[in-house]
């Protein structure tokens, strides 16, 4: 699916290659615990679930060669995960007693002679040091010193039609480093990349939208087209604007002023400042003031070809002027990776952290559950305990793919928005009418029927399923604290009576048929390159207006950090006037938009394609009243921002 991404405009979505998180792991407990022998400390997670003796073809060459990273645990890995609850949680007594970025890394971090003993015990070894970070150290060599330090046999394994190295048995370190090393990535060479969960062409093809639009919500019904659940539908709206979000989630007054949120996706786009300022222009946000958008950038590029790095330039694109256009003063740094592969997007995360720059960090990207590896679900778990303990909190797209079944042919949710360190965001279906009042919201699930021959009714309806906000079950997170009392049970213990992490957390605007208007630099066939606007939609919409919200949120509360957000989110959950409580069926009937697209996507020289979007259709998953696992605690309302001033 990632393959023919070019060619697809909407109701898909993306997958990737993230983390996946063990039961020790989530709790933050160092992954080098249990010995299985006196002189060795396993590495949980450092051995593929995919490395089978069925899939085993043989040893790999002493020869191949071997780059990994091995990630430091620190000095209290157990006491870090403590406090990052501690401040979060805002019936502690630490609630908000940040650390800075030097006291974090004091405290915490990796000391001295940690970092000497893991270089000394790798170069022991035979493996070359290439790098040192204050989270790992980066190695090469050949197979052969890499089962030397590793404790264990480097096999080829047959995975899909592939093949691939990973250790035969679990990897390890010497007892004598207990405590200091975390995990260890790159053992193991299938990729490890992820892709963004969107719904955007890439800018090299110009996409448009062909209309007829509805300005709001059932402004322009589709009179001539045949009926849907027993009645005329409205044409999908052109694309909401800023004005129109700010009015459905409740932003008041509040722009965000002094509240720095950042960014996190693969490679830049050339062309962002001049797109995000004029989108401003063009949609009635206020004017980007100077020094307000930053890129923090990577020296270096790489595997620009395997990611699709032209599709990225999009995904900015869209979380820049959707951060912007809800909170139009808040202060926007954007953290390119220099891929799309796990160890360039943990750097863009670091950075972050290690620099504190910024208090919200928005992140449309993920990957599949199943997908997951432990050891990188450490490594992600600890930058978002880092950023915890300082005040910064992680907010994540739930996934376009509803439960996965479609797509995987297996119910799994997103990772890493199956973190419990993270604010995993769903999605919905929006109606913001007349005068930009908010009139409902559905889950976001679509079912798709086009317009028959004869054009006198919509063939197969309501059609088949296209895409969806993603949530459910995990099958590896423990349930977090704070969703004790509030996720029904029947959906936390789905895959587990003990009760598993469920995600979404919270939710906002998804469905790209009730999408956002978005402004973007593209080639257009003439070879020409322009800036031209279109709607579009995603879960990598929601997380950027959640993130936005958040900022006003944070201005509403004096400008005091929120941190990691999760915690305080469930807290307010029933209380009168925080929430939309998102139900798939908000009018009592069916409900459905009319999209007419152009076939080439640009223009009418290949013909119309007419369909009917059905709204509130995801899966198997259902937003029912109540916590669901497609919106979560539901979308911020009219009390949402307001419930954070200090009274």
């Amino acid at each position: 699916m990632r393959s023919n991404r070019a060619k697809v405009r909407a109701g898909v979505s993306m997958a990737a290659t993230l983390p996946m998180i063990a039961g020790a792991l989530a709790l933050g407990i160092p992954a080098a615990q249990a010995a299985d022998s006196p002189a060795r400390d396993v590495l949980k997670g450092s051995r593929p679930l995919w490395a089978t003796a069925k899939a085993d073809k043989g040893a790999a060459s002493n020869s191949a060669q071997v780059k990994a990273r091995v990630y430091l645990a620190g000095k209290d890995a157990a006491g870090l995960a403590a406090y990052a609850k501690a401040v979060s949680d805002p019936s502690s007594p630490l609630y908000g007693k940040f650390l800075s970025a030097k006291k974090a890394e004091s405290r915490f971090g990796a000391t001295k002679a940690q970092v000497s003993a893991v270089k000394s015990w790798l170069k022991s070894s035979g493996l070359e040091i290439t790098e040192v970070t204050a989270h790992y150290v980066t190695v090469s060599g050949d197979v052969a010193a890499a089962e030397k330090a590793f404790g264990t046999q480097l096999h080829n394994f047959a995975k899909g039609s592939k093949t691939y190295r990973a250790p035969a048995q679990t990897a390890s370190v010497p007892a004598g480093l207990r405590g200091a090393v975390l995990t260890v990535t790159g053992l193991d060479n299938a990729p490890h990349k992820s892709s963004h969960h969107d719904q955007l062409p890439p800018p090299d093809a110009v996409f448009k939208n062909a209309g007829p639009f509805s300005s709001y919500y059932g402004s322009n019904t589709a009179s001539t087209l045949p009926d849907a659940y027993g009645h005329k539908i409205p044409y999908a709206i052109k694309g909401y604007t800023g004005r129109q979000l700010r009015a459905a989630y409740g932003a008041g007054t509040y722009t965000g002023k002094h509240v720095r949120v950042a960014i996190t996706d693969a490679y830049a786009s050339p062309t962002i400042a001049f797109d995000a300022g004029k989108y401003a222009q063009k949609n009635g946000d206020a004017a980007w003031k100077t020094g307000q958008l930053h890129q923090v950038l990577p020296k270096n590029y790489t595997k620009t070809e395997e990611c699709g790095a032209a599709g990225w330039y999009g995904e900015e694109t869209l979380d820049v002027e959707a951060v912007h256009a809800v909170a139009p003063n808040a202060d926007v740094t954007y953290v390119g990776a220099a891929s799309c592969y796990d160890d360039d997007l943990l750097d863009s995360l670091s950075k972050i952290v290690d620099n504190h720059l910024a208090d919200i960090v928005s992140n449309s990207w993920g990957d599949i559950e199943a997908n997951q590896t432990p050891d990188l679900a450490a490594a992600y778990d600890q930058v978002f305990q880092l950023g915890a303990v300082q005040g910064i909190g992680f907010y994540f797209s739930s996934g376009d793919n509803g439960d996965e079944v479609a797509n995987t042919g297996t119910k799994q949710v997103d990772t890493p928005a199956n973190s419990a360190w993270v604010t995993a965001v769903g999605g919905t279906s929006l109606a913001v009418g007349k005068g930009d009042k908010y009139q409902w919201e559905t889950g976001w699930g679509t079912e798709k029927a086009t317009l028959s021959a004869d054009g006198k009714s919509w063939a197969g309806f309501p059609g088949a399923y296209t895409s969806g906000a993603g949530g459910g079950t995990s099958k590896t997170v423990p349930q977090p604290y704070y969703q004790k009392n509030v996720v029904p049970k029947a959906l936390a213990t789905a895959n587990n009576a003990a009760g598993n992490r469920v995600v979404p957390d919270i939710a906002a605007i998804a469905d790209p048929n009730t999408g956002f208007l978005v402004g973007q630099t593209q080639t257009f066939p003439d070879g020409s390159e322009k800036y031209s606007q279109y709607r579009i939609g995603g879960t990598s919409l929601a997380a950027p207006v959640i993130a936005a919200v958040q900022a006003l949120a944070q201005e509403a509360r004096g400008g005091k950090a929120l941190g990691f957000a999760n915690p305080a989110i469930y807290a307010k959950y029933g209380k009168k006037g925080v929430f939309h409580d998102v139900t798939d069926n908000p009018t009592g009937s069916g409900l459905a938009v009319a999209r007419v697209d152009f076939a080439n996507g640009f223009d009418a020289a290949d013909g119309l394609l007419t369909s009917a979007r059905s709204l509130g259709k995801d899966s198997s998953l259902s937003a029912v009243k109540g916590y669901d696992d497609v919106t979560g605690v539901g979308s911020p309302a009219n009390g949402y921002v307001q419930s954070y001033r200090k009274h």
